[in-house]
């Protein structure tokens, strides 16, 4: 992958930190919990999943504006779907899948491919080379508030990279769902979780099924729906 694809994430997730947090901070009851999970990955800095429940178009900024200042496990790139995907999508088309997303750190899945070695090769790639991947395994936002069932893409990136797996929850970005403080302001939290190492899921299984890989995902799943 090009340089620049790794270096223009940095400099832009890094430059909205300040304005996003100020901004969460004045016109939102804003939180941040479970940033202690993340002291042993902060340490080591090699290449970690952040699997995220899906509930508004602004949790990828939510994710890296959560993290410390010039934190190692910044910056984020992300999975995304194919631009063609948002062709029917309005004003989306002609941000999502593009340039600008892929500059933000965002970088296609392909689907179809019934490989995932295939359709996940720029997030292989990523997490070998130590960064951080956000996915949001229920691969849409929540039609109901309610976490749905995810895809098994992110168990298998745990296994084929030998990454770990941070679960997170946003909680406060559903519309319906709602609830603000004394003063008005809508509720946010951002939960980080305790992280799931490859042998918490596969043990030291040489080959594993996607049955496996489902069950593994269900395994992260849960973990997202506890926090």
């Amino acid at each position: 992958m090009k340089k620049i694809y790794y270096i223009a994430p940095w400099v832009l997730q890094t430059t909205i930190w300040i304005p996003t947090r100020i901004f969460f901070k004045l016109f939102c009851s804003y939180k941040v919990k479970g940033l202690k999970n993340l002291k042993e990955l902060e340490k080591n800095c090699f290449g970690t999943i952040f699997a995220v429940n899906h509930s508004s178009e602004l949790d990828p900024i939510m994710i890296p504006a959560s993290l410390p200042f010039f934190s190692c496990l910044m910056p984020m790139f992300y999975v995304s779907r194919e631009q063609k995907f948002y062709v029917s999508s309005g004003w989306r088309q002609h941000i999502y899948g593009g340039l600008f997303f892929r500059l933000w750190g965002a970088h296609n899945a392909y689907t179809g491919k019934k490989d995932y070695d295939i359709a996940l090769r720029h997030h292989i790639q990523i997490l070998k080379d130590g960064k951080s991947v956000c996915i949001f395994p229920e691969g849409r936002k929540t039609r109901d508030g309610e976490i749905a069932e995810g895809r098994p893409g992110v168990s298998f990136l745990a296994y084929r990279t030998k990454s770990p797996v941070v679960p997170v929850r946003i909680r406060g970005l559903y519309k319906p769902h709602t609830q603000r403080d004394f003063l008005g302001r809508k509720k946010i939290e951002v939960i980080f979780g305790q992280p799931i190492y490859p042998n918490d899921l596969f043990g030291d299984k040489k080959e594993v099924s996607i049955e496996e890989f489902k069950n593994a995902r269900e395994v992260i799943m849960d973990k997202i729906r506890e926090l």
